[in-house]
């Protein structure tokens, strides 16, 4: 199979929707419109004409960045589209975040040895540990 990858925003549609098959939490329309276009980055895999795949790096541009929404639909899953879209990601990082930037994710689906290949290691330290905030 033939798969492109451009560095695009995904229409909301489409965001919630790779979102959801690929078993990611729901985002409201309202939520996706706001946050997608405060992206610092963001890619869209295509299979022909279809988005299969989407990735986005968010922040403040300086300080800290965050990986997330990496999905991508489970009939493309296994097939090295993850890798794609994470080596798009983890490159524009290399390229625009500066050297003291903090880089963050949130391994869903108990994934973190695919991170780890692209240079992640688990936050959990001896003096600190991610943790996170859910908005009822």
């Amino acid at each position: 199979m033939t798969y492109a990858l451009k560095a695009e925003i995904p229409s909301v549609e489409h965001y919630i929707a790779i979102r959801l098959a690929a078993g990611l939490s729901r985002k409201s329309e309202q939520a996706a419109t706001i946050g997608l276009k405060n992206s610092l980055y963001s890619v869209v895999v295509y299979h022909q004409s279809s988005p299969i795949g989407i990735g986005r790096v968010i922040g403040d541009g300086g300080c800290f960045f965050e990986i997330t929404d990496m999905a991508v639909l489970p009939e493309h899953q296994g097939k090295g589209i993850g890798a794609m879209i994470m080596t798009a990601l983890v490159d524009w990082l290399h390229q625009n975040a500066p050297s003291t930037a903090y880089v963050s994710l949130m391994a869903d689906h108990h994934t973190p040895d695919f991170y780890q290949k692209f240079g992640f290691t688990k936050a959990e330290l001896p003096k600190s540990s991610g943790m996170f905030l859910r908005i009822p």
